[in-house]
């Protein structure tokens, strides 16, 4: 079992009450994780350290916090089996997924390092003789991460890498399903060497999430928020965030259509459909969660991805032997994806493979014929469990595709390059792929989404503009007339 305190401005503490919330492993029910549940004072307290360390990280040259950054991504990379450890053990993820997290947050980690000497502005002409007018991007202050536990490693790196390489200190509030997880990144940076209160930590009981969250965005330190996380509490977030008049950025639900053109390659839109479904067992923001289909290849297509899709290995990821599909995140999840299930049968659905689940090992499962009255066609599963919807022609796949509140991610598949390019420039969606999966992501690309998905981007460029000021300053080089 693993213990979890706060980190304040340097120092790993208890909260202050002594209180304490248990995570415990989703099949075995065992716990895994023994958490400090920090209070709204603790918050504070957080958020004050990094407010105290802002002034002297927001100077630092960008080569000092490049070192930092660069030597962060190599030390996370070696904590690799430590990672998979505690991902399998309190989220019930394939070590295969834990490992890939770590890899990838690395690059974010690299990519931040490098955006360090890129935080950049421009001279701007001015209609005042003499002025030399420039746009300056400044950090913005102390800012509050908040990262969710379905890729645990990569968005909780996400919330802080881009803040910290603009000079802006940060709270990580860790997610309540894998502390342990989220205290090996806070370790991780420690070891690299950022100053005391530049990067804090703060765990909360579930039932404390509300307060502590407030108590955070109110203070007037934090500059800027971010969440990754569900629609329903990202309402929540943007909602406390306009009371107190925070800028922040939400990447939140997702629907992710993966559109099968009549003319696509069955071969590579089945790999793409198959790995977009089931990796991670379905709980990513960017999971296929609608595949629709061309009906002159449907029933090609269907075949050739239910043969695929039934072979995906299942199993215990503590085991020995490699799986695809772990164990989902808890039981709540089994008994929202099991009334899926039921609910489109009942209306007429045709379950091809897979089925309903009693434990937290769910079988990859696929629903044919699935029509707009059907719960799964607009409801995102957020498991294995994903529908199949048959369409006549290129108009009625687009509009199935934005048949949704949601926009974070899509894809295309179709030989005809220029014809699939048009169709994803139709979808409404913040990223879109042609032939290619609809999971995919890399440091330096603008991640973020439309609708209820959310807004802002994290990653490269478009992060720095996120988690900056920017200013207009002017020197006034000669003389100025005033008219008194």
């Amino acid at each position: 079992m693993f213990n979890v305190n706060l980190l304040i401005a340097g120092n790993s503490v208890p909260a202050s009450n002594g209180s304490t919330f248990e995570r415990r492993n989703p099949m075995s029910q065992e716990v895994v994780s023994r958490a400090a549940a920090a209070t709204p004072a603790d918050a504070v307290a957080a958020v004050e350290a990094a407010s105290a360390a802002f002034k002297n990280w927001s100077q630092q040259g960008p080569s000092a916090r490049r070192a930092l950054l660069l030597k962060a991504a190599q030390l996370l990379e070696s904590k690799t089996p430590q990672f998979i450890e505690a991902v399998c053990a309190e989220t019930g993820a394939t070590g295969m997924w834990a490992g890939f997290n770590v890899h990838l947050a690395a690059g974010v980690l690299l990519e931040a390092a490098s955006l360090t000497t890129q935080i950049t502005g421009e001279v701007i002409p001015s209609d005042v003789p003499g002025s030399l007018a420039m746009a300056v991007r400044q950090p913005a202050g102390v800012v509050l991460g908040m990262a969710p536990w379905n890729a645990p490693v990569i968005l909780a790196v996400r919330a802080i890498a881009t803040p910290l390489a603009c000079g802006n200190t940060v709270v990580l509030k860790a997610s309540e399903l894998c502390p342990r997880t989220h205290q090996l990144i806070i370790e991780t940076l420690q070891e690299a060497g950022f100053p005391p209160g530049v990067v804090n930590f703060v765990t909360n009981a579930p039932a404390d999430a509300a307060a502590v969250v407030e108590a955070m965005i109110a203070h007037p330190s934090v500059r800027r928020v971010n969440f990754t996380g569900s629609t329903r509490v990202g309402r929540i977030i943007a909602t406390t965030c306009a009371k107190h008049l925070k800028p922040s950025v939400l990447e939140l639900g997702g629907k992710a259509p993966l559109v099968v053109l009549d003319d696509a390659d069955l071969d590579a839109a089945v790999n793409a459909a198959a790995f977009g479904a089931f990796m991670n067992s379905g709980q990513i923001c960017m999971s296929t969660e609608r595949i629709i289909v061309a009906e002159t290849i449907a029933d090609e297509f269907v075949a050739r991805l239910v043969a695929k899709a039934s072979r995906l290995p299942l199993g215990d990821p503590r085991g020995k032997d490699p799986v695809v599909l772990g164990s989902v995140v808890d039981s709540s999840t089994v008994q929202r994806c099991n009334a899926l299930i039921d609910d489109a049968v009942a209306k007429g659905a045709k379950l091809l493979c897979g089925g309903q689940a009693d434990s937290t090992l769910m079988p990859a499962t696929l629903l044919d014929h699935v029509t707009a009255d059907m719960a799964i066609y607009r409801d995102e599963s957020f498991g294995p469990v994903k529908p199949i919807i048959r369409v006549n022609g290129v108009e009625e796949a687009i509009a199935c595709a934005n048949d949704t509140e949601y926009g974070l991610s899509a894809a295309v598949f179709g030989r005809d390059v220029a014809r699939a390019l048009q169709v994803a420039g139709r979808i409404e969606s913040g990223i879109c792929h042609v032939n290619a999966s609809t999971v995919h992501d890399e440091a330096q690309m603008p991640f973020g989404g439309v609708k209820s998905s959310g807004f802002g981007r994290f990653g490269g460029r478009a992060g720095v503009n996120e988690f900056t000021e920017l200013r207009w300053v002017t020197v006034q080089t000669t003389p100025r007339h005033y008219p008194f």
